[in-house]
């Protein structure tokens, strides 16, 4: 049997070689739609019953998960627990049994599904990965309800490549790294859930395979390249060879990133370029500083935020805030402020449903309009400041005129902080995070004003090309390569340049092996990415020489198209670095 490629959307780089099982998650079987009049009682008492049985278990996994792979990653599970609370979720299941004599699972089936269609055609991102959580939640009701005994991922006890058409959040934290070696899917985008916990894991994948997965046989012999998304089935000998060596290598250097996540990222001419980790949770600071993080270039707040039935106060922020102040001592912790709306909501704000939200009402914009929910943010990290190295960073920041705002708000905190006696860093700075072209194209206006810029790569190159990252028939236009992003990225590192101030990047970029050559010779002061990148970043900065950067940054800067640009980094990657 011949050689065959099929590709989807590589989200968690490595490879990985072995054989394919398909895995098909719990479908319940047929059972009746209703039931008695005397069987209503009972009914209702099974669902209480199986209810109760997955939070025991979710948190049972919440708690593992917390331990292996943090808060950050644990809430999502938490979120499907969630469900099980929501007033519009379980009482809409209890109510057709009480009501209407629906059998238990009847219920769970038909409740799930009007949620998961509701959730699905949403034009939000985040609320579109909910409906995946929604089937869980109702997969494991079904579960518990048949009382049928489904095949158990942590029954696994061999290597193998693990395909599914789905693989839920909640089977995806029980995977072995020891026996399943990669993951292969169907359906998903680079930013679903089980996407993001498979890159926590460290465990290669390729996701939005499409029709090319029913190119796969139980059995199968494959090649999984999650770096570029490609799927070899039954591989030539000449293929096998070419990929073990790659794998040789990659073993090699994954054994060196151990000795060198604890050096400074200097170049060969002397040049220093810190490298940091984009967190969270204040508990990730710890994480992050045991992978050789050099500050944090990005504190996700929303996820305190997210966790929260109602608005955290300001004394919850500003204990968040200070642990990771704490952690991280005199090293820099960048907070970006509240940065909600597009792809993530808060139910308790009751933000209005737009039909372009990336477009419309979200982070800055709605701290601008709701000023006292901003005001109480920035109080919490300024109060924060005292106990460690903190910066305030703005988001979706379009305009000079909304910095002012902004900075006139921050600077009548200082006052008052000041005659209340509250302690604080009055050299607290400043800055705004560069993903809206408009920015980038004002880069030198805003440096005069602002003390540093962050570059938000992912939304960037969103705006830039029009490109929805979600979308799977447009996915493959999304491409931090493009010529036309490198040369906003270019505007903002020159304009930092000549105003003496500071730039970092905080995006997917940042944590690319392939760009990273590139950014240094753009002239970047920082990148901060996934902590567990940043050892082979480390590794990669030491190689180079950043005049030579400079030279390849000015070269690449001059071509037409994303495919010369991917071509002469991979070029210069293989000369100078591999």
């Amino acid at each position: 049997m011949g050689e065959k490629r099929v590709t989807g959307l590589g989200i968690s780089e490595g490879i990985a070689l072995g054989k394919v099982l398909i895995y098909k998650s719990f479908a319940a079987q047929k059972t009746r739609k209703f039931i008695t009049e005397l069987e209503v009682k009972a009914e209702s008492e099974r669902l209480k019953a199986a209810k109760e049985r997955i939070i025991s278990e979710l948190e049972e996994l919440i708690a593992k998960t917390e331990k292996t792979l943090g808060t950050e990653k644990a809430g999502i599970l938490k979120g499907q627990k969630s469900f099980l609370d929501d007033p519009a979720f379980y009482p809409e299941i209890e109510k057709l049994i009480l009501e209407r004599n629906y059998s238990a699972e009847a219920a769970v089936q038909e409740v799930v599904e009007k949620f998961a269609e509701i959730f699905a055609g949403m034009d939000s991102d985040y609320m579109r990965e909910r409906a995946q959580d929604i089937r869980d939640v109702g997969r494991r009701l079904l579960v518990q309800l048949t009382g049928e005994k489904p095949f158990q991922l942590t029954e696994i006890n061999e290597e193998i490549i693990l395909a599914a058409e789905d693989l839920t959040p909640s089977e995806t934290v029980q995977l072995n790294k020891k026996f399943v070696l990669g993951i292969i899917g169907k359906i998903g985008g680079k930013t679903s859930h089980t996407a993001i916990l498979a890159r926590s894991l460290g465990i290669p994948a390729v996701l939005g395979l499409g029709e090319g997965f029913l190119e796969l046989k139980d059995g199968d012999y494959i090649i999984l390249d999650g770096s570029n998304g490609l799927v070899i089935i039954n591989p030539e000998e000449k293929t096998l060879e070419e990929y073990r060596e790659k794998v040789a290598i990659e073993q090699e250097r994954n054994q060196n990133l151990k000795e060198i996540i604890i050096l400074p990222a200097i170049t060969r001419d002397g040049k220093r370029v810190e490298v940091a980790a984009n967190i969270g949770t204040p508990e990730e600071a710890d994480l992050a500083l045991n992978q050789g993080a050099e500050g944090i270039g990005l504190y996700r707040t929303e996820f305190l935020f997210m966790s929260k039935k109602e608005m955290p106060s300001e004394e919850e922020q500003f204990k968040d805030y200070r642990q990771v102040a704490e952690v991280m001592g005199d090293k820099p912790v960048i907070i970006r402020t509240l940065d909600i709306g597009g792809d993530k909501e808060l139910p308790y704000l009751n933000l209005p449903q737009e039909r372009n939200p990336f477009l419309g009402y979200r982070a800055i914009r709605i701290g601008l309009e709701q000023k006292e929910l901003l005001k109480i943010q920035l109080r919490a990290i300024l109060r924060a400041s005292a106990y460690g190295n903190l910066k305030v960073m703005l988001p979706m920041i379009s305009s000079l005129e909304e910095f002012r705002k902004v900075k006139m708000i921050f600077e009548e905190i200082k006052d008052e902080l000041k005659a209340l006696d509250i302690s604080f860093n009055p050299k607290i700075e400043l800055g705004i995070m560069i993903e809206v072209p408009s920015a980038a194209l004002l880069a030198p206006a805003f440096a005069q004003e602002v003390d540093f810029f962050s570059i938000g790569t992912n939304d960037l190159v969103q705006y830039c090309l029009a490109v929805d990252r979600m979308n799977e028939k447009v996915a493959f236009l999304y491409d931090h390569f493009h010529p036309a992003v490198l040369r906003l990225i270019k505007m903002v590192a020159d304009a930092a340049k000549a105003a003496e101030k500071w730039v970092g990047m905080c995006g997917g970029m940042a944590g690319d092996p392939l760009a990273t050559p590139l950014l240094v010779g753009l002239g970047l002061k920082e990148l901060s990415m996934e902590a567990g990148k940043i050892g082979k970043i480390k590794q990669i900065i030491r190689k180079l020489d950043a005049r030579d950067c400079q030279k390849l940054a000015e070269e690449v800067l001059k071509l037409p198209t994303t495919q010369e640009v991917r071509e002469k980094l991979l070029e210069y990657s293989k000369a100078n670095i591999l």
